[in-house]
């Protein structure tokens, strides 16, 4: 083996190495916080919703936001929309 086929090998090993220890850490994160979470019962701000199987979800969302928006249209412009329906709505 040649002295430059050494370092690349030595450069994926170590790369390799490192996404190895960053996963095992990212891990041991959701363990920790995960395990924390069922010591304190007392401190739930919000209802979380669950599957069958116990598994988290994301909550629905709230509908906070405007309300629905409505346009007035004029006779002419309620024609035109429904001829406009009609043409798209044939064939061919």
């Amino acid at each position: 083996m040649s002295e430059h086929e050494t370092s690349p090998r030595t450069t994926g090993a170590t790369v390799l190495t490192l996404v190895a220890v960053a996963c095992a850490a990212g891990l041991a994160d959701v363990l920790r916080r995960r395990r924390e979470r069922k010591r304190e019962p007392e401190h739930v701000e919000e209802p979380r919703a669950h599957t069958p199987h116990g598994i988290p979800t994301i909550p629905r969302q709230r509908r906070d936001g405007p309300g629905a928006e409505a346009v007035r249209l004029t006779d002419a412009e309620r024609d035109a929309f429904a001829g406009l329906v009609r043409r798209f709505g044939e064939p061919g």
